[in-house]
This record gives structure tokens, sequence and C-alpha cells, in this order.
């Protein structure tokens, strides 16, 4: 049996559900995760069905495009509309800026081009020497090396960043200071963590008192994951446990940890919905100016407003209520007219709702 299916194997899955079972207590318990990927596992999978129903879990800010503010993307559209190229993953497509998205600037003339990597805008401007061009760099800790790379590639001039990258271990601190929001434990995102390691998250069990498991994206690796913070629970004691060690180790990327610092400086940032969030944020060191949009472009941006009129976007996106909640979801906001930033992303909680036609909590 390969590796993937056995992480699928419904046998097992069935006896470790059992055994969570086993360890649940009989009061609530309330886990969080913040990765669109582990939020997307256990809607398709359907995990929740698994769980006593003491045990529930909860998404956090765990989507990129949904975190993202409507500054950001009213900065990309402002560019656009001035005959900058605007280069995008797909996914920012139809984010909601303000009063608009990139979508509908293009529609309206701007020019703004979806691609697959990176790397291909730099062989756009490469090709275009006389247009200017931007790439709007979006993402967590995942996606921010792949930016450092380019950025010391010395690539051509007449393309700049939009550097939008944020940092998990700030959103998760974040969530643990909203006072009305109860949180058991932290299942930690694997893709960041191959990156940053486990240690960025010692701060929760040693400072928070707050169990931890770094967890992998196939349905066992989830359940692994709430079993092995029940055991935590049930020895009443907080620990940071590595389930996904077959990808994530303690130290984690150091390579890509070092061209992060050699381009990067860690910045406040603001996230959408949420507010700003102190040293959370990413942005170019001042010797790499030259290729910093907001500089060499002027962008400044006043006024914007994150979240249109009833979305609950905000709550959704730090487990405060499940997607049914909000009076918006699946009458005037779905995932082909969507109102607000998590029914846009293919890792935003509403939209995996969505898609996978949930509509009770």
């Amino acid at each position: 049996m390969s590796e993937e299916l056995k992480f699928r194997d419904p046998a097992l899955a069935k006896k470790v559900a059992d055994h969570i079972r086993n360890l649940a207590p009989s009061h609530e318990i309330k886990f969080c995760h913040v990765c669109g990927t582990h939020e997307w596992t256990i809607t398709h999978y359907g995990l929740r069905s698994l769980l006593p129903e003491t045990v529930d879990v909860i998404a956090g800010p765990g989507c990129p495009v949904c975190v993202l503010p409507a500054a950001e993307i009213d900065e990309a559209v402002s560019l656009a509309l001035k005959g900058v190229t605007v280069v995008i993953f797909g996914d920012l497509l139809r984010v909601p800026g303000s009063k608009t998205s990139l979508q509908e600037a293009r529609a309206s003339g701007g020019d703004v081009r979806v691609v697959y990597g990176l790397g291909d805008a730099v062989k756009m401007a490469e090709k275009e020497p006389d247009r200017d061009f931007v790439f709007f760099a979006i993402g967590f800790e995942t996606t921010a090396p792949s930016t450092a790379v380019e950025v010391l590639s010395k690539p051509p001039e007449n393309l700049s960043f939009l550097v939008s990258h944020r940092l998990i271990p700030p959103a998760m601190e974040l969530l643990l200071g909203v006072g009305d929001l109860h949180i058991d434990g932290f299942i930690a995102p694997g893709h960041v963590s191959t990156i940053i390691g486990m240690k960025p998250y010692e701060i929760f069990p040693k400072a928070y008192r707050m169990p931890t498991v770094v967890a992998g994206f196939e349905p066992l690796d989830v359940l692994f994951a709430i079993s092995m913070l029940l055991q935590q629970i049930k020895d009443r004691e907080a620990r940071l446990e590595n389930e996904y060690k077959r990808s994530v180790t303690w130290e984690g990327n150091v390579k890509a940890q070092k061209l992060m610092e050699q381009v990067f400086k860690v910045v406040d940032g603001h996230w959408r919905g949420l507010g700003k969030l102190p040293l959370s944020a990413l942005a170019l060191k001042e010797e790499f100016a030259t290729y910093d949009t907001r500089k060499k472009h002027g962008v400044k941006i006043e006024g914007s407003r994150d979240l249109l009129p009833g979305c609950l976007c905000h709550l959704v996106m730090i487990g405060k209520i499940k997607p049914p909640e909000c009076s918006l979801y699946m009458k005037v906001c779905t995932p082909q007219a969507p109102k607000g930033a998590c029914m846009v992303s293919i890792e935003g909680t509403c939209r995996i709702w969505a898609r996978h036609k949930v509509t009770k909590t």
C-alpha cells in the first residue's frame, strides 16, 4: 500500500476514531487548526462525523487569500487601472477589495494576468521590457522563500513585487487573545512547518499551556493529531508534538529560512477582518527597494473597507461561527458570486463547506 493510501485506510481510521472516543472527556473540547488544507481534509472526508459530540474542530485564519486585507487588493486594482501589468495567482482574481476586484478591474481594461508560478512573471517581464510588471506576492511562510529567491536573482528592472506575505504563529497568538473564544489545543499547519520547523510553536505549550500538534493533511494525519491532543489533555500536560514527522523536522528548512532573513524584514501586518497584528508580515529590506512596488509606484490607498455589510468572514476565520451561521452563506454569497474572501479561495472555509454542500453546523 502506498503511503498516501495508508493514511486513508478506513479500517485504521475507525480504530483511531474509537481511540478518540475513549480519550474524549465528558465536557466540551475545542481544537483549532490554522490551515485551509486541513479544513478541506476534515470536510471532504467527513471527519467531524467520526468525532464524539464533546470534541469540536474549528477553523482558524489559515487561508492566505482570506486574510489578505482589502487595502492590498485595492493597491493592485489601482496599479492595473493605471496601466501597470499585475501578475497574480488565480485565487486572487475574484477576491473583493473595498469597491472592486481584480477580475472587475480586468474587465474595465486593466492588464491583470494569471500565472502558475513566479517564474512566469519573470519571463513576461523579460519578453516585454517596455511594460511595468508587478507580481502580487501573497502567502504564508510556505511561499515566501520563492519570492526571496527571485528577488535575489536580480530579475528585470521592470518587475517589482507587491509583497503581502503573512506569518502564522502571530495569528495563532491572536486567537488566544480573543476573550470569548475558548481553545483547548492547536493543530499547526504542516506546509508552513516544513519551512519554519517546530521551534516557533514552543511558545504555545510553554507560555500558554496550550497543547500543540503539527499535522499532515491526510485523514489519518488529522485523526492522529486529535488523539495526540486529547492524550495531552488527559495527561494534564501541554506539549509540542510532531505528527508529520515524514515531512517536518525540528529545525525546518534552514536554507529557506536564511533566504527569507536575507530579503525580508518582519513588520506589523493588517489581516482582513482581524486588524493589525504585531510582527505578523514580511516586507522587503531597504537594499531591495528597487523591487518594492509600493516605493517604486508610490502606491497609497486610504479608506479601505475589509468587509461588506452582513459578511461575517472575520468570525469564520477565527472559528467563532461556522459558515451556515452567516446570513449571506449560500443565499447571496456563493462560490459563483462570492461576497466575502472566505468564499473565494479554494482554501476558504466557506468555499470548502459550500463545495461539499454543508448547510448545517
